[in-house]
């Protein structure tokens, strides 16, 4: 059911283009700024500081709307580089999948999500994290002026005159089966 309203939904999954704020973990602390790309994809970047180590992230996300624009889920994909207090420079690749609210009227973001990582040269081969974020909207998404003329657009108008005169070319066309019909002789 979920899946059939997602596929229903308006093109847009995010109201914003570029937000910014924090990233709460069990065992760390970072900041997280969020870039739309275009209509569904979105890069992150995050900075993490933990009490052995510090992290930087980057990861590329899609969002889909679940219940409209406002509420979505997103899943990405990404790579880490940090620095492990003992064992040195650590890098890695990371997954992401949460699930994201715009509040209404506010310009805020709510996100939860679980995001597994494997790394290289670091302690811990594989970490699962689970995180919650607040972001400020520092970008709105623009929106679609409103026209004072309610009684149509002059493009859709264009659509209309333009597949019009397809239309009409294709009957005037000869076609295959057309040495068939009889002709009148008038």
């Amino acid at each position: 059911m979920i899946f059939v309203c997602g596929l229903s939904m308006a093109a847009q999954a995010q109201k914003y283009r570029t937000a910014a704020g924090v990233r709460l973990e069990s065992d760390r602390f970072g900041v997280s700024l969020q870039q739309k790309l275009h209509e569904r994809g979105t890069l992150e970047g995050i900075v993490q500081v933990g009490s052995r180590e510090y992290s930087g992230t980057v990861l590329y996300e899609w969002h889909r709307p679940i219940l409209g624009k406002r509420f979505n889920y997103y899943l990405g994909a990404g790579g880490h580089i940090g620095n492990l207090k003992d064992s040195g420079v650590f890098t890695g690749v990371d997954a992401i999948l949460g699930v994201e609210y715009k509040v209404n009227g506010l310009p805020f973001l709510l996100s939860a999500d679980v995001k597994p990582a494997v790394h290289i040269n670091h302690d811990d081969w594989v970490h699962l994290s689970s995180g919650v974020s607040i972001r400020y909207v520092i970008v709105k998404e623009k929106k679609e002026k409103k026209k004072l003329w309610p009684f149509g657009r002059k493009a859709d108008d264009d659509d209309r005159r333009r597949k019009n005169r397809e239309q009409e070319q294709q009957q005037q066309q000869p076609r295959i089966l057309d040495i068939f019909k009889k002709k009148d002789n008038q």
